[in-house]
């Protein structure tokens, strides 16, 4: 499976302005180097406007073909929260088949207020500040097609840091935002499923978000 960039690339630097980031308070990218032009400027008029930054590291190919790039972006200091899966978690460590996650999130939380790394049925580790965090996977044993978990993943943990939650709520939101959508095939999450994570959510005493009909 590859990140389909045919929209991203479509989007010329020079046609950001501030006013597409008013009223929001995160900016939210995939890293691509096809289109890092792109992702520089949206992050200049974010910061601006006082936007936090979320980088997904998008493609463990990605990563290891564009390493140094990507090392220079998380350097600029520009990137508030960095995720990456355990494929992209090994290639930004140059990391052999024995690599140790932890390690990855320690070289991600020296440029990053927020470091994650997901760790497929086993959950994820979460580094802010000096607090690390070790949160296990929900529903993992009624796994069908891991199509989408990363960004559902992504999604719920933002929603958790936008409420204010504190880092340990943020990652439990989000597996069970991921952990809904691996329970069916395909990238979209059944009626049912939306139902399965508000039960989760509500079970685990976190902060739920409000149901649309």
């Amino acid at each position: 499976m590859r990140p389909c960039l045919s929209s991203a690339v479509k989007l010329q630097a020079n046609e950001f302005t501030k006013e597409d980031f008013q009223g929001s308070k995160w900016l939210v990218v995939r890293y691509a180097q096809q289109n890092l032009a792109q992702i520089i400027e949206a992050i200049r008029v974010a910061k601006q406007e006082g936007l936090s930054v979320s980088l997904d590291l998008a493609s463990f190919e990605m990563v290891r073909d564009y390493r140094s790039q990507l090392i220079a972006l998380l350097e600029t200091g520009n990137i508030d929260l960095c995720f990456a899966n355990e494929d992209e978690a090994r290639e930004i460590i140059g990391g052999g088949l024995t690599y140790d996650p932890e390690d990855a999130l320690a070289f991600l939380s020296k440029h990053c207020k927020w470091a994650v790394v997901t760790l497929a049925s086993k959950g994820c580790i979460a580094k802010h500040g000096k607090q690390v965090v070790h949160v296990p996977a929900i529903g993992e044993s009624n796994a069908v097609d891991a199509t989408g978990a990363g960004d559902l993943f992504a999604s719920g943990f933002l929603y958790g840091l936008v409420k204010g939650l504190p880092l340990e709520e943020c990652c439990k939101v989000g597996v069970c935002s991921g952990g809904s959508v691996v329970r069916a095939l395909g990238g979209e999450v059944r009626p049912e499923n939306w139902q399965w994570m508000y039960k989760q959510m509500h079970a685990g005493g976190l902060l739920l978000p409000e149901l649309k009909n």
